[in-house]
């Protein structure tokens, strides 16, 4: 794989895992604002649970990643792992940029 598809795949995973906590938080924040609840509150704890399922959801599922890391692993290919690495890096680094970012908020009450 060439260094163009590797950055386009961290980038794209980057950003869905930052939307996918952005905007759970933010839509879970407007389902406790209709529910009397408070809104900055839940958007703040809403973000922190939702940061492993950010990253599911950008990594594409963990069954393909197990997969390539056991024949990572196994089959001696570690450049393969390596990628594998990084673009579970890039995930939780755009999960936990959008937990920041909501955490932020909490400072603006």
């Amino acid at each position: 794989m060439n260094s163009d598809r590797l950055i386009d795949s961290l980038l794209l995973t980057f950003c869905v895992a930052l939307g996918v906590n952005l905007g759970g938080s933010l839509l879970g924040s407007l389902g406790a604002a209709l529910l009397h609840r408070p809104p900055l509150k839940t958007m703040v704890e809403l973000s922190g649970e939702l940061k492993v399922w950010a990253l599911i959801a950008a990594v594409g599922g963990t069954f393909g990643i197990i997969r390539s890391f056991e024949a990572g692993v196994l089959g001696r290919q570690f450049m393969g792992l390596a990628r594998q690495l990084l673009i579970i890096g890039s995930a939780f680094c755009g999960a936990h940029l959008g937990h920041v970012l909501i955490k932020s908020l909490e400072g603006y009450e």
